[in-house]
């Protein structure tokens, strides 16, 4: 692990965005900058943050944790469902295939928790045992794990109603997903959750829920995006379940997130900004969830300079 210092100094060279001339259009996402190239994409992960749908600046760091985490839960899932990736020749890029994204994201969850108005507990906590078309019974707590892992999927932001709850019956009937391919996904996405479980104890850590964005190239099912992050799963210390399970402390986004509330602020309007001790205290927290999950240390690469990226990308092409 770097010392407090070391992330300290390293909190004003966060990278925004990188550019890379040839490469075709550039799309900038919340967190990634993305190029066409001859028929793939070149992701580059960067360390912008982003919480409430809102960009809040950037943690040193980050963008390399989270791209090379998620690069390790691909290799560890292979045998489950294959991915996207072509390459990853820099420790902030990800030269991946093109594939057609399906337009429902898929939410694998554990347990009953969550605190917005479409989350688990807050639906079953209103009287709704069918959410999402999937019976729950009676008598559970917040934070209680589910008898089995369910899957709560929404449509995708971009198509229009971010958030917007589906059942398997809805997504047939819109045509969204054809039945045999979400058989498919609904059987991948459980095997991804329980095998990200098992490896998430054993790092001492739950895996509570996550996000997973699966796709086709040439009519095969393949994953895609990051998997198994803590900017896309939550996750808690087994620790601190056993200790008390009604007070879980998070080692995910949700601590980043717990600031900004704290400080007022909740998505609308100009959020404040982090000051550099509690930047380092994040960037120790992605790269804490890299380091426990994957075992290894965790060695932060340059700062990728325009020229190097291009030298890398263009040699994972030959």
């Amino acid at each position: 692990m770097l010392t407090h210092q070391e992330l300290l100094e390293a909190v004003p060279n966060a990278l925004e965005h990188v550019d890379l001339t040839g490469f075709g259009t550039k799309f900038t996402g919340k967190v990634r900058d993305m190029y066409h190239h001859n028929g793939s994409r070149i992701l580059i992960t960067t360390d912008r943050i982003s919480a409430f749908d809102v960009v809040l600046g950037t943690i040193p760091f980050k963008g390399q944790a989270l791209n090379q985490l998620s690069s390790w839960w691909f290799t560890q899932t292979k045998d489950i469902v294959p991915n996207h990736v072509l390459s990853v020749p820099d420790e902030n890029v990800t030269v991946a295939r093109e594939a057609v994204p399906l337009p429902v994201e898929v939410i694998v969850r554990g347990f009953i928790t969550g605190v917005t108005k479409t989350s688990l507990w807050s639906l079953y906590g209103s009287g709704m045992r069918e959410a999402y078309g999937i019976k729950l019974p009676d008598g559970l707590r917040k934070n209680d794990a589910l008898p089995e892992p369910i899957i709560t999927p929404t449509t995708k932001a971009e198509a229009g109603g971010h958030d917007e709850r589906l059942t398997r019956t809805e997504i047939f009937d819109r045509g969204l997903v054809a039945p045999a391919i979400w058989e498919q996904v609904e059987r991948v996405a459980v095997a991804l959750f329980k095998r990200g479980q098992e490896i998430a104890r054993e790092a001492g850590l739950i895996l509570v829920d996550t996000k997973y964005e699966f796709g086709l190239i040439e009519g095969q099912l393949v994953i895609i995006d990051e998997m198994h992050t803590p900017d896309s799963s939550r996750y808690w210390t087994l620790e601190s379940v056993e200790l008390d399970a009604s007070n879980p402390k998070n080692f995910d986004k949700e601590f980043l997130r717990e600031w900004f509330v704290m400080h007022g602020y909740k998505g609308d309007g100009v959020p404040p900004v982090m000051p550099p001790q509690f930047v380092a205290q994040v960037a120790a927290r992605y790269i804490a969830a890299y380091e426990k999950l994957t075992g290894l240390e965790f060695v932060p690469g340059v700062l990728p300079a325009n020229a190097r990226i291009q030298k890398n990308v263009l040699e994972a092409r030959v």
